[in-house]
């Protein structure tokens, strides 16, 4: 009896944080798996699979390790005139990690958290939005979205309202 329980308290337990960077990784594994971010130039390109509702991927800058992604679908939020869903994705390729920095429309992290939240606030603010950002992969990838149906968008701008970055993400 006492091996047993010897042998169940080594088991170790996985945090918030720890779920946290073991859902960046998923994230990536799957952004990846649908897109090939780390392989697309600057612009804009869109995915259509025929129902109407098209997908949108910006990538708006590439650097030696890192890509910055701005997935949302081309319908336009009424209030704010943005596009919505929207996320700001950041691609880490050399850590394989995949986190989204903001998925509000009109709403900067400040306005959703505060300005100096809590360390507990934040974790779980960035668990909600890449939880949001693993389920909306597997539904674009059920729907059959994905890199075979990336077409570039001539002439279309990049979407410019990238949410101004914090210290702590530079």
């Amino acid at each position: 009896m006492a091996q047993v329980l010897a042998r169940a308290t080594r088991i170790p337990r996985l945090g918030r944080f720890g779920w946290l960077m073991a859902l960046y990784a998923e994230n990536h594994r799957k952004l990846v798996r649908l897109f090939e971010p780390g392989d697309l130039a600057a612009g804009s390109y869109a995915s259509s699979i025929g129902d109407g509702l098209d997908l949108r991927l910006d990538v708006l800058e590439q650097h030696r390790y890192t890509s910055e992604l701005r997935m949302t679908y081309t319908v336009v939020d009424a209030a704010t005139g943005a596009p919505d869903p929207s996320a700001f994705i950041r691609l880490y390729r050399d850590a394989h990690q995949a986190e989204a920095t903001h998925c509000h429309v009109g709403r900067r992290w400040q306005d959703a958290i505060g300005m100096y939240p809590p360390t507990d606030t934040l974790i779980r603010h960035r668990l909600r939005m890449n939880t949001f950002l693993g389920k909306w992969l597997d539904y674009l990838a059920e729907q059959g979205h994905g890199v075979a149906r990336l077409q570039p968008l001539a002439d279309a701008p990049v979407l410019v309202d990238v949410p101004a970055r914090r210290a702590s993400d530079a």
